[in-house]
């Protein structure tokens, strides 16, 4: 789950490289969305032109009001959030802001993917 102010770059990397561990793993019933906090004019027709242009297949992205969902607490000085969970747990939380995702911490994120899936015999 990631809540994101705006589309951006890195976020656009992050989001490709987890929908495709998303469909590598769709039997481990994993799921994938993005929560827009933003009421920014036409994010809606963006969103719509970036999962085309990205050809994502198992990434849900969305849009909320500025403050995010009711009852997620989403920091407002946080640009990015991603949050990692299984069975309701949290298992990891980054955070970052405007300008802090990057390279080294999409790797960051994504080393703890394997947390939320299913352990392998």
């Amino acid at each position: 789950m990631i809540f994101a102010r705006e589309v951006s770059d890195p976020l656009t990397s992050l989001v490709k490289k987890i929908d495709e561990i998303t469909g590598k793993n769709q039997g481990a019933s994993m799921g994938s969305f993005a929560v827009f906090c933003s009421d920014a004019e036409g994010l809606d027709k963006k969103l719509k032109e970036l999962a085309e242009k990205e050809k994502l297949k198992h990434f849900i992205l969305s849009i909320d009001n500025p403050a995010g969902p009711n009852g997620y607490n989403v920091a407002k000085e946080a640009d990015i959030t991603v949050v990692l969970y299984n069975d309701y747990k949290i298992v990891a939380n980054h955070a970052f802001k405007k300008g802090e995702l990057n390279d080294k911490a999409i790797e960051k994120i994504l080393a703890d993917v394997p947390k939320i899936l299913p352990k392998k015999d």
